[in-house]
């Protein structure tokens, strides 16, 4: 299943190590859902946790994510499930500074005052 989500990064985790052949980084997106703020925990695995590199704490970003759920037995034989909040794309929509404008290299050209013309007619 995939989704979509925006919010603003609210903490980002190193890089984990978990098993020789698993890697995950972590982070938190602030939402706000206009009645409560919602701190949602999302994961990027193996190549993907390279997503958060261009992005920094307090940026607005648009995160695309799977849902994932298994079953796992503990060591006392209950049966108990984890879910999974798996982003595999991020794209960032406004803070930090790396944004840019879209009218960026762009000089609005000076022009020449009215009263400064001698070719000026007042009619």
């Amino acid at each position: 299943m995939s989704f979509e989500v925006t919010g603003r990064l609210h903490e980002i985790y190193p890089e984990q190590q978990v098993t020789e052949k698993f890697r995950k980084r972590e982070f938190v997106l602030e939402i706000d859902d206009n009645s409560y703020t919602q701190f949602i925990k999302f994961q990027a695995t193996q190549d993907r946790c390279s997503l958060l590199d261009s992005h920094d704490k307090g940026d607005t970003v648009k995160v695309s994510f799977n849902l994932s759920g298994r079953p796992f037995t503990n060591r006392e034989g209950q049966q108990v499930y984890f879910t999974n909040l798996v982003a595999w794309k991020m794209e960032k929509l406004s803070g930090g500074g790396n944004t840019v404008s879209p009218h960026a290299g762009y000089e609005v050209p000076s022009l020449p005052h009215p009263a400064d013309d001698p070719d000026d007619l007042p009619f």
